[in-house]
């Protein structure tokens, strides 16, 4: 092992970026829908050796000294950013005659800006390195802190992050619901990069030790938490969840709106699945309505008279305000709206956390001088939301609505039973077709409802739609590019271990802790080499 680590420590040039490139990328299959986790532990313990090499010369200035070790960490992130969304350019194709040049740039150029968060992970893990655990310890810290700025610098866009690779099932993914994402991106990078040791041999004890301590008490918790009762659920929602699998090449197109309305009414007007009560709840998915309600008023009565009493339907639209489509004062929305019996409009929620260059185009009056035009999300540009609120629900039960890919920031789903007792996300991932893409969202969307200690419903155009537990169990689901609904019974209860503000301070402490042990371990060793 000390031989081969040798080897890649002194790569140089182009062999140390392609191994680099290779390890991000072959980290990706512990991803979903891979899920091979073990891969981690050969892609950190090959970073860590690259880092161990990539050092300046003792003449150049500081930041010329750090260059080495930001390029290694910016082509792992290259490579696993760019095996990790390549899927993104499908959304381009759904209209290619349109949108197909702008291909390279989203399959590349997603990946090369991205790439930057994991060369600046790099440069802080090498500020504090050491021939020892220290680094381990460093690196876990440099990757824990570029991941949380994912989370908002420039919008945001936490999509795969590291901690996602050690919670491939329910048992591995209960830790997360005391750690947070925080928590859990610094300890699987750590965990995962321990195997680096084996080369030096120096604190191996203490990293196997660790290894097995931090690996037994993941899944012995996950084990513990899936095994104890469930508190009773003082009430319970029958939902109908509603996948049209609608072509998105129809999705606008003015001569089948009325036939994916009739598909949508049909499949939510259908009998109950056998052992199943009348839906109190109907979900369909995001922008499934496909005109504007101003256009087509006779939509809100044949809902009404499609819906039973006590019933409501809870649906994705792009909502209006300011006028009719001709007039230019419009604004435009994507939305969840809340439709009873009586055919009304209870209730809205706009969508807050909008999709740069696909549902609106930043810096619009500059970039539309140039010729650049919002992308792919539908005929019209969003405007955001101001504010979340929870819906209520058939039986006074309040959910929490978070529209595409506002269900991946932790941040922005913090629930708790003060707030809502459900967490409810539509999306369209049709864009992305049967890529890995879907299942990544889904995944995403899975450990939120963990986190939260609430279920999750989740509406997708084509999939995957699914009921999940507040422990992360998938109750029922729909497999992707399926057309049907599915009926679940849903009790309400809270499972959360913890608040959101305090897994924000248990991960921010974690990190905290690593960084102290990786200060101290290099300041031991700049002291022993004077």
């Amino acid at each position: 092992m000390e031989r081969q680590a040798g080897r890649i420590i002194l790569l140089w040039g182009w062999r140390r970026a392609l191994v680099a490139f290779l390890a991000g990328a072959l980290a990706v299959l512990a991803q979903a829908p891979y899920d091979f986790f073990a891969v981690c532990f050969v892609s950190f313990p090959l970073l860590v050796w690259l880092l161990d090499g990539a050092t300046g010369e003792a003449s150049d200035g500081f930041l010329r000294r750090l260059l080495p070790a930001f390029a290694t960490g910016w082509w792992f992130g290259f490579g696993y950013f760019l095996a990790g969304l390549w899927w993104v350019g499908s959304a381009l194709l759904v209209e290619a005659d349109s949108f197909a040049w702008a291909l390279p740039f989203a399959v590349v150029g997603i990946p090369l800006a991205l790439a930057f968060f994991y060369g600046f992970a790099a440069v802080v893990a090498r500020l504090w390195w050491s021939n020892d655990i220290g680094r381990i310890a460093a690196l876990a810290f440099g990757f824990a802190l570029a991941e949380w700025l994912r989370g908002f610098l420039f919008t945001g866009f936490p999509w795969n992050a590291v901690g996602y690779a050690a919670m491939p099932v329910p048992l591995l993914m209960q830790s997360v619901s005391v750690t947070g994402m925080i928590g859990m991106n610094a300890l699987a990078v750590f965990v995962f990069a321990l195997p680096a040791l084996l080369a030096a041999r120096r604190h191996l004890r203490l990293g196997a030790a660790l290894l097995v301590v931090l690996a037994a008490a993941h899944a012995g918790f996950g084990y513990i938490r899936l095994a104890a009762p469930e508190k009773p659920a003082a009430r319970s929602l029958d939902v109908r969840i509603v996948q049209p699998a609608v072509d998105l090449t129809e999705k606008w197109d003015a001569s089948v709106r009325d036939r994916i309305f009739a598909t949508m009414m049909g499949l939510s007007a259908k009998a109950p699945e056998p052992g199943h009560d009348r839906p109190q709840l109907i979900l369909w998915p995001e922008t499934s309505v496909p005109f504007l309600f101003t256009e087509r008023p006779d939509a809100l009565p044949a809902i009404g008279e499609m819906l039973g009493d006590g019933q409501m339907l809870v649906a994705g639209v792009v909502r209006e305000e300011g006028g009719s489509a001709a007039n230019t004062g419009s604004r435009y929305y994507n939305s969840v709206v809340a439709i009873d019996e009586r055919g009304e409009i209870v209730d809205a929620v706009d969508k807050v956390h909008l999709v740069p260059f696909g549902e609106y185009l930043p810096f619009a009056d500059l970039l539309g001088r140039f010729g650049l035009e919002q992308l792919v999300a539908g005929p019209m540009t969003f405007a955001a939301g101001n504010e979340r609120h929870p819906i209520a629900l058939p039986g006074g039960i309040r959910a929490l609505p978070f529209i595409c890919y506002e269900v991946i920031f932790p941040d922005l789903v913090a629930v708790d039973a003060t707030s809502a007792e459900l967490i409810v996300n539509v999306t369209n991932d049709a864009w992305f077709g049967d890529t890995p893409g879907p299942y990544q969202h889904f995944r995403q969307a899975q450990i939120r409802a963990v986190e939260n200690g609430v279920p999750l419903l989740r509406a997708a155009n084509n999939g995957i739609s699914a009921v999940v537990d507040p422990r992360g169990r998938i109750v029922d689901a729909l497999a992707i590019d399926a057309r049907g609904a599915i009926d679940v019974r849903v009790p309400i209860s809270s499972q959360a271990i913890v608040s959101s503000g305090q897994r924000r301070i248990n991960g921010m402490l974690i990190m905290f802790l690593l960084a102290v042990a990786a200060c101290i371990l290099n300041v031991r060793q700049r002291l022993r080499a004077n």
